[in-house]
């Protein structure tokens, strides 16, 4: 699945961010991850770039350089640290973008950017893959939230407190964003 934009746009686009990552020093660890931990040790590399767990450096962007799973990483640890575009190019680089993890991340950047309902979609296709995936109810949940649907973001809540509890760290930040919406 790929996100529209105007041709002109694109090109322009890639070009400032390419060029903007150029500028960068080196290699940023950021939050990201997946594993209900938000906290990864994955880092953020420039523009263009992607960090290569087994080289342990950043290298360019490009299909089939690293397997799906550090790609997945990539996005994320770029989402959480607010490159969001650069983290929907990670996940396009993916050989399969279609996984529970990977649309979860890109529901992730889509909604942070402010499309809300397009982020929901990519949640509701990674909860139909991998029901059980807590942090994919967690965002769900958040989404709904901001969308002022309080009880389809309790029922994500229900949901993860019979997947992992009430101390795992996906309810916490579910009840804490139900109870304070202003913190999303």
């Amino acid at each position: 699945m790929s996100i529209a934009m105007p041709a002109a746009g694109c090109g322009v686009l890639a070009a400032v961010a390419f060029g903007l990552g150029l500028m960068s020093a080196g290699p940023a660890f950021a939050d990201g991850g997946g594993s209900g931990d938000d906290r990864s040790s994955t880092p953020t590399c420039g523009n263009g770039e992607v960090w290569d767990s087994r080289s342990q450096k950043c290298v360019k962007a490009e299909n089939g350089v690293l397997p799906d799973k550090n790609f997945a990483d990539n996005a994320y640890a770029l989402a959480k640290a607010g490159r969001y575009t650069e983290a929907l190019a990670a996940l396009d680089l993916m050989k399969d973008p279609n996984t529970a993890v990977a649309l979860n991340y890109r529901g992730y950047a889509t909604r942070r950017m402010g499309r809300v309902d397009e982020g929901i979609g990519y949640y509701l296709k990674s909860v139909a893959l991998d029901p059980d995936y807590a942090q994919v109810r967690e965002y769900l949940g958040e989404a709904y939230v901001i969308k002022g649907d309080i009880s389809r973001a309790e029922a994500q809540l229900r949901i993860i407190k019979k997947l992992c509890g009430t101390t795992c760290e996906e309810y916490q930040d579910l009840l804490v964003a139900i109870a304070d919406p202003a913190r999303l």
